[in-house]
């Protein structure tokens, strides 16, 4: 079950959303971060809720029975007590699901809200938003340090202390999400170049070796991956923290400098280019002063993907990555578009993750799978697309 509740009168109050059941009034439109949620007819939505709803209904069923991974802010959108019970209506569709009774479950169980941002400041009424795709990278590594294998990927240190959305320290910069724990209080903590420089010492534990800082670079910029070792085992790499510091782009780098043109830059392309030029490679890598730790895990099920924000294990092509300030873990949204080259007008997704260059009402990162043809996938996928929530509604009951 999804915990990290608040109750549902509350959070509908600071989301300025009326009680279900309740008229709407005109001048008070549902609104989160700055977009406002305008009702849709389901049967509006062209293809919802798609041919294969029953793969959907597997993925939120997922988050419903995954302990809860990151907290989320109190003010997220997603009323919970609702959002408890459609999880309740979801485990009475019997199995095995058939697309049909899935269809009908999202379809009953949920009101479906399409994200518009209003025109403000001379810019116009945009009804779309933004969907890039993301992936589990396979890399090869080794457990020792070798000529061939020389990147190493760190534990997370001892007195790295993450900080939760909006919590800060007296003395650092709010900015930081992340501290350092000194004998008189707290520090920033070292960035990247400092890292790589040596600043953790004794605290910089290797859990493994990978290729080349390309390779760990790449793996840092995904938040987690599979390495095949070279003694034959396969491990995951999960994400445990970071040093706080803020996330840039290189591959905006690369193209801002002129090195390669935006068009076609895909992660073979820059990662091809970054091995070719060392000397530029190594300054702009340093550019992205964030710092990413890890720990190993089993792969449980290879058919799936390793947990997101919400500790669900991700689902190829079923699971989003969205502004976790903004919506609660386990929402449905249907993602208006022909997606990752399907013929389908659109996709039913949930809500399983964040990123921190997901930000905003509209802005998603759909998994992909593991492995190059999924990197791929996730480098082309760069789409405007329409995003509609799936709220769920307030005291649908199981059948």
């Amino acid at each position: 079950m999804i915990r990290f509740f608040r109750p549902a009168a509350s959070l509908l109050a600071a989301l300025s959303l009326p009680s279900p059941g309740s008229a709407a009034p005109a001048a008070e439109p549902f609104r989160v971060g700055g977009a406002v949620l305008e009702p849709v007819d389901p049967a509006s939505l062209l293809g919802f809720p798609g041919p294969d709803a029953g793969a959907a209904l597997a993925a939120f069923r997922r988050t419903c029975r995954t302990p809860p991974g990151t907290p989320q802010p109190a003010t997220v959108a997603g009323a919970p007590e609702a959002l408890r019970t459609a999880c309740a209506r979801a485990e009475s569709v019997p199995e095995p699901v058939a697309d049909a009774a899935a269809a009908r479950f999202f379809a009953e169980a949920f009101t479906p809200y399409r994200i518009v941002r209003p025109s403000a400041g001379g810019k116009p009424e945009q009804r779309t938003g933004f969907l890039t795709g993301y992936f589990e990278p396979e890399l090869v590594g080794t457990v020792t340090p070798s000529p061939d294998f020389t990147a190493a990927v760190l534990a997370r240190p001892d007195d790295l202390v993450s900080l939760e959305p909006g919590e800060t320290r007296p003395g650092l910069d709010p900015s930081l999400r992340a501290a350092r724990r000194t004998g008189d209080g707290f520090e920033a903590y070292p960035d990247r170049a400092a890292i790589e420089d040596g600043a953790l010492g004794a605290r910089a534990r290797p859990l493994l070796y990978l290729r080349d800082a390309v390779d760990l670079f790449v793996l840092q910029v995904q938040g987690s991956g599979r390495v095949r070792l070279t003694d034959g085992r396969s491990v995951r790499v999960l994400y445990d923290g970071r040093n706080g510091r803020p996330y840039t782009s290189i591959g905006k780098l690369i193209v801002t400098e002129g090195h390669l043109p935006l068009d076609g830059l895909t992660l073979a392309r820059w990662t091809g280019w970054l091995r070719a030029n060392p000397r530029h490679a190594a300054r702009l890598m340093r550019a992205n002063a964030s710092y990413i730790f890890f720990r190993l895990a089993e792969i449980d099920d290879p058919t799936l993907g390793p947990p997101g924000g919400a500790g669900v294990p991700l689902s190829p092509g079923r699971n989003l990555a969205v502004d976790a300030t903004l919506w609660r873990y386990g929402l449905p949204f249907w993602l208006e578009g022909r997606i990752a080259g399907s013929a389908e007008p659109g996709r039913l997704v949930v809500a399983a993750d964040t990123g921190s260059a997901i930000v905003g009402p509209a802005r998603g990162d759909l998994y992909l799978g593991t492995g190059a043809e999924a990197g791929i996938a996730a480098g082309n996928l760069r789409d405007a697309v329409g995003f509609v929530v799936l709220l769920p509604k307030s005291g649908t009951s199981a059948p």
